[in-house]
């Protein structure tokens, strides 16, 4: 009986032994699978794009390119571990060195995206461009882009139209997700619009008797007249004063629209004869939409414009971005001639 029992004890200590080391091997597989670090990322980071729609072959092709991961196969065996083939979510993922598979696939299996700092600037001049800007940031390509902002019914939904829509973006940066679609995205600027339009700046702009559209399609007159933030208010005023007295806006800027071209550096007499609705020069009024995306120092600019006598104003001579102001028409013209003399000589033709 005695060694019957220390025949029991050797095969329990046995099998003891033998568990706790498949125990170990179990452990140390699982470790190598999930929580040792196997990607390499040159740099402060790198980032995994997932369209939408994506298999887990296409996952595994992006990251192949990237060469990111130290052992491919690794990650593979985790990936179906945690199932990641049921649930591949797109976005924009953010990879650190020494990342685990077990930190990244909870980043993936959890849509743990990283969004997109979209930064939207004043010299958008057409829904063409803005949509071109706006694909650089989104999963969305410009031209479906620039079919949600020419669209009617969904202009109007927001209160704009596609003439108008460009006026909804307020240059500035934002924080999305690079899956977002277009519609989505335009729910968040309009939200970020209507944090803008503030009930100050909607009475300071009663005051004028003009609508926020309104005062945004002067402010991108105002902007692409002068970058000098400090002058602006004063172009603001002479606007204002020639929209009180019902003569035509005469904005150099809305022919340069209305051409199709802004690298003008010269107006000419054969411009003002483009029949355009946004040629200030041949209808009163302001034109239907904005000719760019005004920034705020802009619209504030109109929101608060100087006060004064002005009616004209030409570019200094001297080149210096800053303008000539005018109470009369014939001051008005020994200041354009000044001007013009100044282009004929440095041969500025166009």
């Amino acid at each position: 009986m005695k060694k019957y029992f220390e025949q029991l004890n050797i095969w329990h200590t046995c099998f003891v032994l033998g568990l706790l080391l498949f125990i170990a091997v179990v452990g140390i597989r699982y470790y190598r699978l999930y929580n040792r670090p196997n990607v390499l990322v040159e740099g402060s980071a790198a980032y995994l794009y997932i369209p939408t729609g994506a298999t887990m072959e296409q996952v595994l092709d992006s990251l192949r390119k990237m060469q990111v991961l130290r052992v491919e196969n690794r990650f593979i065996t985790a990936a179906k571990g945690k199932k990641y083939a049921n649930s591949i979510y797109p976005g924009r993922y953010k990879l650190t060195n020494g990342m685990t598979n077990a930190a990244l696939l909870n980043k993936l299996t959890r849509a743990l995206q990283d969004p997109v700092r979209m930064t939207l600037s004043g010299n958008i001049r057409s829904n063409e461009r803005l949509a071109v800007l706006l694909s650089r940031y989104v999963e969305t390509d410009s031209a479906k882009i620039l079919l949600t902002l020419n669209d009617s019914t969904i202009a109007t939904g927001y209160g704009f139209t596609p003439a108008t829509i460009m006026g909804m973006f307020i240059p500035n940066t934002y924080e999305v997700y690079w899956n977002t679609a277009p519609e989505a995205l335009l729910k968040r600027i309009k939200r970020e619009y209507d944090n803008f339009w503030t009930g100050a700046r909607k009475n300071k702009a009663k005051t004028l008797n003009l609508s926020p559209q309104e005062v945004t399609i002067l402010a991108s007159i105002v902007y692409e007249e002068s970058l000098k933030n400090d002058e602006m208010p004063c172009i603001a005023g002479v606007y204002i004063n020639r929209l009180k007295k019902k003569m035509t806006l005469d904005a150099d800027p809305t022919l340069k629209f209305a051409a199709g071209d802004f690298t003008l550096r010269r107006v000419l007499g054969r411009h003002k004869f483009i029949d355009s609705p946004y040629n200030t020069y041949k209808y009163a009024g302001l034109p239907p939409g904005p000719i760019c995306v005004p920034p705020p120092v802009a619209i504030d600019a109109v929101l608060n414009y100087e006060r004064h006598d002005y009616l004209y104003f030409c570019a200094k001579p001297d080149l210096s971005g800053y303008h000539d102001f005018a109470k009369t028409l014939s001051q008005h013209n020994q200041n354009a001639r000044n001007y013009h003399q100044m282009l004929n000589k440095n041969r500025i033709y166009r």
